[in-house]
């Protein structure tokens, strides 16, 4: 995956308008079921037949992701990053924070426009997210997905990424009720 027609950098604020506007959509042919055990649980990869096609909504009004400010990381442990393409247009975005008591850098958003999807461009949006996590010392990276978003999970594992945890009451009461968080880590070496 060559990644060198784009590149990676801090967010600034005349970038919020092209970062709102990816559409971080997709479709997939499988999900994952969630089968929650008295000592653990287990995921089963299941194929859906129409293919299951999420939208996310739109954030509350007046939010902007966590991006308030952040040209660097305005003092408070934030930032957020963006690959520019071929096209000088902005391909994906990476939003973190990092959690100082357990040295925990949480990747809050992670979206690729689908024209870039493929090319390498999350895996390049995650490694600024690993080298902001060593800034930090951060000991590791960790994130939720929905148990329903397979192409992230994927992805996700082939960066190095493991299950660490389950929630199955995250989503009830929101548009992606039914739907089980999936929490995911990777250590920052």
């Amino acid at each position: 995956m060559d990644t060198t027609a784009y590149t990676f950098r801090t967010a600034r604020p005349d970038d919020d308008a092209a970062i709102d506007a990816i559409d971080g959509s997709f479709t997939t042919r499988t999900v994952f079921e969630v089968e929650a055990r008295e000592d653990g649980f287990a995921l089963r990869e299941v194929t859906v037949d129409p293919p299951l096609t999420k939208v996310f909504p739109d954030d509350d009004p007046g939010s902007d992701g966590g991006r308030d400010g952040d040209d660097e990381d305005g003092g408070d442990g934030r930032r957020v990053f963006v690959a520019v393409g071929p096209d000088r247009e902005i391909a994906g975005y990476v939003a973190a924070a990092h959690v100082p008591w357990n040295r925990r850098l949480v990747v809050e958003d992670i979206e690729v426009a689908p024209a870039h999807r493929g090319r390498g461009v999350g895996r390049g949006l995650m490694g600024c997210a690993v080298a902001f996590a060593r800034e930090r010392g951060a000991g590791h990276l960790w994130l939720e997905v929905s148990n329903i978003n397979a192409p992230a999970v994927r992805a996700y594992r082939r960066m190095g990424f493991a299950l660490c945890g389950l929630d199955t009451t995250l989503y009830e009461g929101t548009a992606s009720e039914g739907e089980r968080a999936l929490y995911m880590a990777m250590p920052c070496a």
